[in-house]
Protein backbone atom coordinates (compact mmCIF):
# COMPACT_ATOMS: atom_id res chain seq x y z
CA UNK A 1 0.00 0.00 0.00
CA UNK A 2 2.91 2.54 0.80
CA UNK A 3 4.53 1.60 -2.44
CA UNK A 4 1.11 2.42 -4.24
CA UNK A 5 0.83 5.26 -2.30
CA UNK A 6 4.33 7.11 -3.56
CA UNK A 7 3.90 5.97 -6.73
CA UNK A 8 0.57 7.94 -6.96
CA UNK A 9 2.15 10.54 -5.34
CA UNK A 10 5.23 10.52 -8.16
CA UNK A 11 2.23 10.70 -10.36
CA UNK A 12 0.56 13.76 -9.19
CA UNK A 13 4.26 15.74 -8.75
CA UNK A 14 4.73 14.86 -12.04
CA UNK A 15 1.23 16.43 -13.42
CA UNK A 16 2.08 18.82 -11.30
CA UNK A 17 5.69 20.30 -11.92
CA UNK A 18 4.35 20.09 -15.46
CA UNK A 19 1.57 22.52 -15.30
CA UNK A 20 4.46 25.46 -13.85
CA UNK A 21 7.50 26.76 -15.11
CA UNK A 22 10.21 28.19 -12.92
CA UNK A 23 11.84 31.83 -13.74
CA UNK A 24 14.07 32.64 -10.85
CA UNK A 25 12.31 32.93 -7.99
CA UNK A 26 9.13 32.79 -9.77
CA UNK A 27 6.78 30.00 -10.98
CA UNK A 28 4.48 31.02 -13.38
CA UNK A 29 1.94 28.46 -14.29
CA UNK A 30 1.95 26.87 -18.10
CA UNK A 31 -1.76 27.78 -19.07
CA UNK A 32 -4.37 30.56 -18.17
CA UNK A 33 -7.72 31.05 -18.85
CA UNK A 34 -9.14 35.29 -18.80
CA UNK A 35 -12.22 36.31 -19.71
CA UNK A 36 -13.51 32.65 -21.08
CA UNK A 37 -10.01 32.50 -23.25
CA UNK A 38 -7.31 29.48 -22.97
CA UNK A 39 -4.02 30.91 -22.89
CA UNK A 40 -0.74 28.61 -22.86
CA UNK A 41 2.52 30.08 -22.02
CA UNK A 42 4.66 31.63 -24.92
CA UNK A 43 7.61 31.74 -23.20
CA UNK A 44 9.31 33.47 -20.20
CA UNK A 45 12.21 35.15 -18.80
CA UNK A 46 13.62 37.29 -16.04
CA UNK A 47 14.01 41.01 -15.97
CA UNK A 48 17.56 42.00 -14.83
CA UNK A 49 19.00 45.21 -14.13
CA UNK A 50 23.09 44.98 -13.48
CA UNK A 51 22.96 41.82 -11.49
CA UNK A 52 19.82 42.17 -9.67
CA UNK A 53 16.96 40.11 -10.98
CA UNK A 54 13.58 42.15 -10.82
CA UNK A 55 10.48 40.27 -12.04
CA UNK A 56 9.88 37.26 -13.50
CA UNK A 57 7.75 38.26 -16.99
CA UNK A 58 5.80 35.52 -19.01
CA UNK A 59 3.82 36.30 -22.51
CA UNK A 60 0.37 34.29 -23.22
CA UNK A 61 -1.18 33.97 -25.92
CA UNK A 62 -3.96 31.47 -27.17
CA UNK A 63 -1.31 29.67 -29.13
CA UNK A 64 2.55 29.89 -29.28
CA UNK A 65 4.14 32.36 -31.64
CA UNK A 66 8.29 33.67 -31.98
CA UNK A 67 6.94 36.45 -33.86
CA UNK A 68 7.49 39.39 -32.08
CA UNK A 69 5.62 42.22 -34.39
CA UNK A 70 2.50 39.63 -34.92
CA UNK A 71 2.17 39.60 -31.34
CA UNK A 72 2.33 43.47 -30.75
CA UNK A 73 -0.32 43.68 -33.33
CA UNK A 74 -2.47 40.99 -33.07
CA UNK A 75 -6.56 42.04 -31.86
CA UNK A 76 -6.27 38.75 -29.57
CA UNK A 77 -6.89 38.19 -26.32
CA UNK A 78 -3.07 37.75 -24.55
CA UNK A 79 -1.46 38.67 -21.27
CA UNK A 80 1.97 39.83 -19.97
CA UNK A 81 2.33 38.41 -16.34
CA UNK A 82 5.13 40.37 -14.03
CA UNK A 83 5.99 38.50 -10.75
CA UNK A 84 7.78 40.76 -8.64
CA UNK A 85 11.04 39.29 -7.35
CA UNK A 86 12.75 42.09 -5.79
CA UNK A 87 12.19 44.61 -3.14
CA UNK A 88 14.06 46.86 -5.44
CA UNK A 89 11.25 47.66 -7.42
CA UNK A 90 8.88 49.83 -5.85
CA UNK A 91 5.99 52.06 -7.33
CA UNK A 92 8.03 55.04 -8.19
CA UNK A 93 10.68 53.04 -10.50
CA UNK A 94 8.13 51.12 -11.91
CA UNK A 95 6.26 53.99 -13.48
CA UNK A 96 9.78 55.70 -14.09
CA UNK A 97 10.23 52.60 -16.10
CA UNK A 98 6.62 52.52 -18.29
CA UNK A 99 8.11 56.30 -18.94
CA UNK A 100 11.15 55.27 -20.61
CA UNK A 101 9.81 51.78 -22.29
CA UNK A 102 6.41 53.50 -24.09
CA UNK A 103 8.83 56.37 -25.22
CA UNK A 104 11.47 53.45 -26.69
CA UNK A 105 8.44 51.50 -28.01
CA UNK A 106 6.73 54.41 -29.73
CA UNK A 107 9.96 55.91 -30.81
CA UNK A 108 9.63 59.04 -28.50
CA UNK A 109 6.31 59.64 -30.27
CA UNK A 110 3.90 59.53 -27.20
CA UNK A 111 2.31 62.69 -27.75
CA UNK A 112 -0.83 60.33 -28.91
CA UNK A 113 -0.83 58.11 -25.76
CA UNK A 114 -0.12 60.81 -22.93
CA UNK A 115 -3.36 60.94 -21.43
CA UNK A 116 -3.26 56.96 -21.47
CA UNK A 117 -0.21 56.29 -20.07
CA UNK A 118 -0.53 58.41 -17.28
CA UNK A 119 -3.55 56.52 -16.60
CA UNK A 120 -1.63 53.70 -16.85
CA UNK A 121 0.95 54.50 -14.67
CA UNK A 122 -1.81 55.43 -11.78
CA UNK A 123 -2.55 51.37 -11.86
CA UNK A 124 0.74 50.78 -10.04
CA UNK A 125 0.36 54.29 -7.34
CA UNK A 126 -0.32 51.73 -4.69
CA UNK A 127 3.31 50.34 -3.03
CA UNK A 128 4.71 47.46 -4.68
CA UNK A 129 6.25 44.44 -2.72
CA UNK A 130 8.04 41.44 -3.68
CA UNK A 131 5.40 38.90 -4.18
CA UNK A 132 3.23 40.94 -6.30
CA UNK A 133 1.82 39.62 -9.49
CA UNK A 134 0.55 42.35 -12.68
CA UNK A 135 -1.05 40.33 -15.57
CA UNK A 136 -1.47 42.68 -18.24
CA UNK A 137 -4.29 41.69 -20.26
CA UNK A 138 -5.32 42.91 -23.79
CA UNK A 139 -8.83 41.48 -24.16
CA UNK A 140 -10.33 41.66 -27.80
CA UNK A 141 -13.14 43.79 -27.57
CA UNK A 142 -12.27 45.36 -24.49
CA UNK A 143 -9.04 46.89 -24.01
CA UNK A 144 -6.22 46.58 -21.94
CA UNK A 145 -6.95 45.38 -18.24
CA UNK A 146 -5.04 45.66 -15.49
CA UNK A 147 -5.24 42.91 -12.61
CA UNK A 148 -2.43 42.81 -9.22
CA UNK A 149 -2.32 39.86 -7.12
CA UNK A 150 -5.83 39.06 -8.95
CA UNK A 151 -7.90 42.10 -8.17
CA UNK A 152 -8.99 44.13 -11.32
CA UNK A 153 -7.38 47.79 -11.32
CA UNK A 154 -8.23 49.46 -14.23
CA UNK A 155 -9.50 49.18 -18.03
CA UNK A 156 -7.45 51.24 -21.08
CA UNK A 157 -9.13 51.33 -24.31
CA UNK A 158 -7.77 51.00 -27.87
CA UNK A 159 -5.45 48.40 -29.53
CA UNK A 160 -2.84 51.59 -30.63
CA UNK A 161 -2.47 51.58 -26.96
CA UNK A 162 -1.70 47.85 -26.59
CA UNK A 163 0.56 47.34 -29.60
CA UNK A 164 2.37 50.43 -27.87
CA UNK A 165 2.66 48.88 -24.34
CA UNK A 166 3.61 45.60 -25.32
CA UNK A 167 5.92 46.82 -27.43
CA UNK A 168 7.53 47.55 -24.52
CA UNK A 169 9.15 44.11 -23.80
CA UNK A 170 8.66 42.89 -27.59
CA UNK A 171 9.32 45.83 -30.01
CA UNK A 172 12.66 46.62 -31.55
CA UNK A 173 14.13 48.44 -28.64
CA UNK A 174 13.03 46.07 -25.29
CA UNK A 175 12.88 46.58 -21.52
CA UNK A 176 14.95 43.74 -21.72
CA UNK A 177 16.74 41.78 -24.92
CA UNK A 178 16.73 38.56 -22.91
CA UNK A 179 13.59 38.76 -21.05
CA UNK A 180 11.70 39.51 -24.73
CA UNK A 181 14.10 36.12 -26.03
CA UNK A 182 12.78 34.42 -23.15
CA UNK A 183 8.72 35.56 -23.81
CA UNK A 184 9.28 34.45 -27.51
CA UNK A 185 10.54 31.44 -26.50
CA UNK A 186 13.82 31.33 -28.10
Amino acid sequence: MRNFMLALMAIFSIGFANAQTQVGDATLPNQMTLEGTDLVLNGAGMREKVVFDLYAGGLYLQSKSSDAQRIINADETMVIKLDIVSKLVSSKKMKSAVDDGFEASTDDNIAPFAERIEKFKSFFSDKIVKTNVFDIAYIKGQGTVVYKNGTKIGMIEGLDFKKALFGIWLGEDPADDDLKEGMLGS
